[in-house]
């Protein structure tokens, strides 16, 4: 065990720098892109709390299908960054070429969904009927975006494999870009664009409709399809992937690799729309409990999960960084790049408790004027705070078992952790309370709910890797192979 440590400090002082290289492009690119999200919830907010009540219902179902892609798209960054460690360079090109097959077919039946079985859900759910309508309404211009950012995520993923993470950050830059004055014009339309520039406008633009959370829909689309179009150019264009060149003699569809690629990417796509689920069931349980409480967790939710792109980015380079080195056949180098990541994680973590902290009160303030919804919005914040060690450990543990191909107990562990502990102890919390101990805890019963489910799923994800880590340095456990 000493020597374990020892080594580990020495492992940790020439892998914590290339780790954090690889970190801090993509956790800017996932701000960027949360920015959006951001963007969304404020600007619909100060139009009306049904357009932000519609915007945060609707965002609730189409994120996790979005993830869900990108979660299983992400089984290419694994793939790839064996076979970069082991210099087959020549065998990545038909393996991202059926990953772009896989996100176009994923991306169209995302729309499919979006434009077809959302008001069944809003009905079962007992969504107001004015959030309902103008929810749907968003989800239907959504959905036009849907195999746009899924073919984006499918070439971020190669990229990502590559060690080269720098795109994704100026790419998403370049959809946050877009997004921000698309929505301010269609949300707000001529009004808003002659509050802020006075009337010297062309008539035409001083005419255009506020489309409030449809227009919001649309810009969100809009930013998808530039996104996507951007990176086909770079890929194109960049001489950053060497002699792996995409963009030539086309690979038609090949089983064979397509299954490899779901074997390692959906039990990830999984994980990560169970995970986001227990987010978005929470929001469509606590819809009926008013527009100041939906409101107040979307807030909450949308500022905690900005902090949460550290350690998510962290776990994306842990995954390319186990990968390169279990590629290059150092098993024991590997066990000590995973275990230093999860340290670092914890760092991070206390990082943003800290943040939390200072920070709450006057960013509540920046998302509503409405007290009411700052003064419940900031009770979830400081509940946050309890849950950042877990969250981050569990996610850049299953970071690490990624980087060795081990996807399917991720999936395993994070539907028990999760929809059981997590949505199912929340759900009881939330509506029943605790005996004698009062009545239900409403809001704040889910997101006590959150905590233990995280927790939980951070405590068997890493007797997981303890396991595989040691097995797979003595050779008793096998890597599945490309």
């Amino acid at each position: 065990m000493a020597t374990f440590f020892t080594d580990l400090l020495s492992v940790s002082r020439t892998e914590t720098r290339p780790l954090l290289r690889l970190t801090l492009p993509i956790c800017g690119a996932q701000l960027a892109q949360a920015g959006m999200s951001v963007t969304d919830v404020m600007m619909t907010g100060r139009v009306s709390a049904t357009d932000l009540a519609a915007v945060s219902v609707g965002s609730s179902l189409w994120l996790p299908l979005m993830l869900f892609m990108t979660g299983t798209l992400m089984g290419l960054t694994p793939i790839v960054a064996h076979l970069l460690g082991g210099g087959a360079t020549e065998r990545i090109r038909p393996n991202v070429h059926q990953a772009l097959w896989v996100a176009l077919a994923m991306g169209v039946l995302a729309a499919l969904l979006l434009w077809f079985t959302v008001t069944p859900i809003f009905r079962l759910m007992d969504v107001p009927p004015e959030v309902a309508r103008r929810s749907a309404a968003y989800l239907s211009a959504v959905a036009l975006g849907m195999p746009g950012v899924a073919l984006f995520q499918a070439l971020r993923a190669f990229s990502d494999g590559m060690n080269h993470t720098r795109p994704s950050l100026w790419i998403s830059l370049v959809g946050l870009g877009v997004n921000i004055p698309s929505n301010f014009v269609l949300i707000y339309g001529g009004e808003g664009l002659t509050g802020l520039f006075g009337t010297w406008l062309p008539a035409w633009l001083q005419e255009l409709p506020a489309l409030g959370a449809l227009g919001c829909g649309i810009a969100t689309a809009l930013s998808m399809w530039v996104m996507c179009l951007a990176m086909i150019l770079y890929t194109r264009r960049s001489r950053a992937y060497g002699s792996v060149s995409l963009w030539h003699s086309p690979t038609p569809p090949r089983w064979k690799l397509i299954g490899e690629l779901l074997y390692v990417g959906v039990p990830i796509g999984v994980a990560i729309f169970v995970e986001v689920t227990l987010f978005t069931l929470i929001s469509l349980f606590i819809a009926s409990l008013g527009e100041v409480t939906v409101a107040a967790h979307q807030v909450a939710l949308n500022y905690t999960s900005i902090l949460f792109m550290l350690p998510l980015a962290l776990s994306m380079a842990l995954t390319v960084r186990v990968g390169n080195t279990l590629g290059q056949s150092k098993p024991e180098r590997a066990r000590l790049v995973a275990w230093n990541g999860v340290l670092v994680s914890v760092l991070i973590a206390l990082l943003n408790s800290t943040l939390l902290w200072f920070t709450a009160e006057p960013v509540m303030a920046l998302y509503t004027h409405d007290t009411a919804v700052q003064r419940l919005a900031l009770s979830l914040v400081l509940l946050a705070m309890l849950y950042q060690v877990s969250d981050s450990l569990q996610v850049n543990l299953a970071g690490a078992l990624r980087g060795y191909k081990d996807t399917r107990i991720i999936m395993v562990i994070t539907l028990f952790a999760y929809w059981a502990v997590g949505l199912g102890g929340g759900h009881w919390l939330g509506t029943r309370g605790l005996a004698d101990w009062g009545g239900p805890l409403g809001v704040h019963g889910y997101w006590i709910g959150l905590i233990a489910g995280l927790t939980v799923a951070a405590i068997l994800l890493g007797v997981r890797l303890r396991r595989k880590a040691r097995g797979v340095a003595n050779g008793r456990l096998d890597i599945p192979q490309d």
